[in-house]
């Protein structure tokens, strides 16, 4: 729904403009996957696909789920590759409800509140490490 979302918070940007930046960011430096669902259970499911294909890489915004899910931080914690944590908004600057976090202890890094810049942040540090 972004683009529909309140832009203070989300930006402007479309989810495909975000992903066509991300490939015109990438260069094609790396195989870039790109999944979205509203489905928790979707989410895990694609997170234990990316450790058995054994991923160096993933880059997630788990969105409300940042601050509910045990199940996407128990399968993110069985990935052996560099996890990057990544917000438009300022998460940590929001609601009481939205400093409850269930992923930051197991993803390397994060990147918030920059809007698609956050996208692109998390790309060039993983150019940098990997």
């Amino acid at each position: 729904m972004l683009g529909k979302r309140p832009k203070e918070h989300y930006g402007t940007l479309t989810l495909d403009e975000i992903n066509n930046l991300l490939i015109n960011e990438n260069n094609n430096y790396f195989d870039l996957e790109f999944f979205q669902s509203n489905n928790e259970g979707d989410i895990v499911s694609e997170i234990q696909k990316a450790v058995l294909k054994e991923y160096s890489a993933i880059i997630i915004n788990p969105a409300a789920y940042t601050h509910t899910s045990v199940a996407i931080h128990d399968a993110l914690e069985i990935f052996n590759g560099k996890k990057i944590e990544v917000h438009l908004s300022k998460v940590d600057e929001r609601e009481d409800f939205r400093k409850i976090n269930f992923i930051r202890d197991v993803t390397d890094i994060c990147f918030s509140g920059k809007f698609e810049t956050s996208y692109i942040e998390a790309l060039s540090y993983l150019k940098k490490i990997i």
